[in-house]
């Protein structure tokens, strides 16, 4: 989905589909033992420092109005580098702060519009292009309400083939600089050698009326589709009837006025769990599915924004970025009528650096927590009231968003996902959960995050945005192997290119015979599981 929270690193995209099928206890399997791992070196998502040498000339040197291609030193770069480039599409950017290369950043997108103008992110267009052989080029200005002019311009230092460019971006006001970065940029394309699919199948496929497609839940021959709000209207839920998977068939829409953004979806029994940013988890009676009825929302003692929902057994953990950084815990004996059990706040939290509960994984009295900032957290959760801290994992600028967990041979294995610049599958061993261990990881290219994930067996399902969904087996969890793909994302769906959080979003997987997706555009996705 796009599910944005807004802190000092910019944009962070928080949504998160939990998955069906893989909350079976953490048996014993009768595998070889696997040999002793060996801990790999952690370096983060993305290497800090300055990602191009093309400053605004301050020094007087220069009459050039600020912004303007002239008013920057581009001495160090390299003119004739852009002949390689080809500057159409959309690309994904990774953008860093003059002030602060090591720790603060942001994601962004450029798309190169048919009409000539180049759209950045969904904020701006560049309505002043220069792209060309030796020059890159992109510039828009406007005037505040008090009079003074602001312009924002990128320009390019170096490209690095035909879909790579880093460059610099400045925020002019009053021409004077006051706030300068540095970015890269790589254009969303199919990786080399891959065609739309290998080894998947699309089968069936529904999109959704309005709103972003975020997450799905798939139970009582249905699949229970959530959306956030977009500019095709307000997001919230999609009921499918799955009768025939080749054309599912909408049976059911429902949104609320005021309360747009649904994010995540869960269900036990009869009740199914929206995680909304205005109300918290809004609880349905889907004794029909086809025809969900509101019964509450909780905790119901005022706003609150739940970004995900997860159930294991008889509890239902509900993950609130705002206003309290909370996990709240819920038994849910009576699904329909969940009881609070408490509002688990990590202790030291601190909302200022952007760490908050984004999703999480239960098995039994375990409770994996991803706290984005914060890193991946192992709670004792045995006492609902008392959650005790077992272990935990992060890196340099952490961005934990999901994870799954297993058991293979004598080992405990936790398969985490950030969402960033860089961001990338990490395989670690939890076994001694006061000795996290990383002994395996899964990279493709750093512009296409991980949005969500599913593990059944030695089979790991991910919703790998621009890189669509990607199957994994990971019996030898040191080094996942790709065994399947279906790239979702396709240049001519609606609305692409705009956001860095595009393409296949959600991923479940249910036990039913099928493996069910979420492409932010394209809605529902239907697969036989190979």
């Amino acid at each position: 989905m796009r599910h944005w929270l807004r802190g000092a690193a910019g944009v962070i995209l928080a949504t998160s589909l939990s998955l069906m099928g893989c909350n079976e206890p953490l048996e014993k399997d009768e595998r070889s033992p696997e040999p002793e791992p060996q801990s790999l070196k952690e370096v983060g998502d993305w290497e800090p420092g300055l990602l191009a040498q093309c400053p605004i000339i301050t020094d007087g040197s220069s009459e050039a109005e600020c912004g303007t291609l002239e008013s920057f030193d581009l001495s160090a770069c390299d003119a004739e580098s852009f002949e390689a480039l080809d500057a159409q599409g959309a690309f994904t950017m990774h953008v860093v702060s003059n002030d602060d290369p090591d720790n603060f950043n942001e994601t962004s997108t450029l798309k190169f519009l048919p009409d000539g103008r180049v759209a950045y992110g969904t904020n701006f267009i560049m309505k002043e292009t220069r792209v060309d052989s030796r020059t890159f080029y992109l510039s828009t200005s406007g005037t505040m309400q008090d009079g003074r002019k602001v312009r924002q311009t990128l320009v390019g230092c170096k490209a690095q083939g035909p879909n790579r460019v880093t460059g610099c971006r400045v925020t002019c006001l009053g021409g004077k600089p006051t706030y300068q970065l540095t970015f890269e940029a790589e254009k969303v394309v199919r990786r080399p050698g891959e065609s739309e699919s290998s080894g998947l199948s699309l089968i069936g496929e529904a999109r959704v009326t309005h709103g972003d497609a975020v997450d799905v839940y798939v139970t009582k021959g249905h699949a229970f589709v959530v959306a956030i709000t977009h500019v095709t209207g307000p997001g919230g839920l999609f009921v499918y009837d799955l009768s025939d998977r080749t054309s599912p068939r909408l049976v059911k829409s429902i949104t609320f006025p005021g309360d747009s953004y649904w994010n995540g979806v869960w269900a036990k029994d009869d009740a199914l769990y929206v995680a909304s940013a205005a109300k918290g988890v809004i609880v349905f009676d889907i004794s029909n599915p086809a025809d969900p009825q509101f019964l509450h929302s909780l905790p119901g003692n005022g706003a609150i924004n739940v970004h995900t929902v997860f159930v294991d057994g008889n509890r239902l953990y509900a993950m609130s970025p705002s206003p309290g950084t909370e996990t709240l815990i819920f038994d849910v004996t009576n699904a329909k009528q969940p009881v609070l059990l408490n509002r688990y706040q990590v202790p030291g939290v601190d909302p200022s650096i952007a760490t908050f509960p984004h999703d999480a994984f239960a098995q039994g009295d375990r409770l994996y927590l991803n706290h984005w900032r914060f890193g991946f957290l192992i709670l004792d959760v045995s006492d609902p009231t008392n959650v005790v801290k077992l272990g935990e994992y992060t890196y340099p600028r952490a961005t934990s968003h999901t994870n799954r967990v297993g058991r293979f041979g004598d080992r405990v294995i936790a398969f985490e996902g950030g969402e960033d610049w860089g961001a990338h599958l990490r395989v670690l061993d939890i076994t001694n959960p006061a000795q996290v261990k990383l002994i395996g990881e899964y990279r493709l290219r750093p512009g296409a995050s991980i949005h969500n994930m599913e593990l059944a067996g030695d089979r790991l399902y991910l919703a790998h945005y621009q890189d669509g969904v990607r199957v994994l087996d990971v019996s030898r969890p040191e080094h996942p192997r790709e065994v399947a793909y279906y790239n979702t994302w396709r240049e001519t769906d609606p609305y692409r290119g705009l956001s860095f959080f595009d393409g296949a979003i959600g991923i479940r997987r249910p036990g039913d015979g099928y493996l069910y997706a979420i492409d932010l555009s394209r809605g529902l996705l239907i697969f036989p599981e190979p």
